[in-house]
C-alpha cells in the first residue's frame, strides 16, 4: 500500500496475521501503528509492509482470544458485539472504522453500545461467536502457513496473560482517563474481557489500549 491509502480503523494483514490500523505518523520512518487483533500486541511498521483487507459478509476471525464470524443479517441483542462499517457517528458520539462496540440495548433506530454510542443499523454488522458454516479465513493471509497447535492457541483467551510481556493488562483499582467523558474512572469489576469502571462504564479490555479513550493514570502493580 501507499501511505497515502492508510487510514486508521482499517483492516490488514502483517506477517501473515489480521491487524488493524491504530494511527499513522507520516513523518516518521516506521509510520503505520498497528494492532493485532488476535491479542492487541501493538506493531510499527511501514506502507509496503501491510496489505489491506475489506472486511465482508461471514468472515471469520479471532479477536482478543475468541473468534467470531461476521453476519449482516443477524439482528443484534444486548451482550452481542457489533463491528462498525459504515461509522457516522453524531456530534456526541465517539466511534470510527472498524470499532468493536458491545451492545447495551437495542432501539428501534439503532443500538446503545456500553459506552453510549448511538449506532445506526445500516451502520454496522453483527459479530457471531464463533465460525459459521461457509465462513471465510481472515485471520491468517494464509493460513497454510500457520502450524495446527497456534492456531488451537490463538483461539483460546487463556494464554493471553502470558502471551506478550509488553502488553499491560488491566486488574482491579486500576485508575485510567477516560478521554471521553473527561474524568478520572477506577476499574472496580472485570471479566476476562470486558472491565467495569467506577462510574459504571463498561468496555471490552482491548479499548484500554487505545490513547484516544483512555490514559493510565494510576497501576496497582506498578506503584507495589
Amino acid at each position: 500500500m501507499k501511505l497515502f491509502q492508510v487510514r486508521k480503523g482499517q483492516f490488514v494483514f502483517y506477517q501473515n496475521e489480521l491487524h488493524k490500523v491504530y494511527t499513522v505518523k507520516p513523518m516518521f520512518k516506521k509510520s503505520i501503528h498497528l494492532y493485532r487483533l488476535k491479542d492487541m500486541k501493538q506493531v510499527l511498521t511501514s506502507a509496503n509492509e501491510i496489505t489491506f483487507y475489506k472486511p465482508q459478509h461471514n468472515d471469520t476471525f479471532i479477536f482478543y482470544g475468541k473468534r467470531y464470524t461476521i453476519d449482516e443479517n443477524t439482528k443484534p441483542n444486548p451482550g452481542d458485539y457489533i463491528l462498525i462499517t459504515k461509522p457516522a457517528p453524531d456530534f456526541l458520539d465517539h466511534y470510527s472504522l472498524n470499532s468493536i462496540e458491545k451492545v447495551s440495548s437495542v432501539e428501534e433506530m439503532g443500538v446503545i453500545t456500553t459506552r453510549d454510542n448511538g449506532v445506526k443499523h445500516h451502520e454496522y454488522v453483527v459479530l457471531v461467536p464463533g465460525r459459521k458454516d461457509a465462513s471465510q479465513e481472515i485471520a491468517y493471509y494464509d493460513k497454510s502457513l500457520v502450524p495446527e497447535e497456534q492456531q488451537l492457541q490463538d483461539e483460546s483467551i487463556t494464554y493471553l496473560s502470558d502471551s506478550d510481556d509488553d502488553v499491560v493488562k488491566p486488574i482491579v483499582g486500576d485508575v485510567f482517563f477516560d478521554v471521553e467523558m473527561n474524568t478520572k474512572a477506577m476499574v472496580i469489576a472485570m471479566t476476562d474481557t470486558e472491565v467495569t469502571f467506577g462510574h459504571g462504564k463498561k468496555v471490552h479490555i482491548t479499548d484500554l489500549f487505545d490513547e484516544e479513550k483512555y490514559k493510565v493514570v494510576f497501576r496497582i502493580l506498578e506503584d507495589n
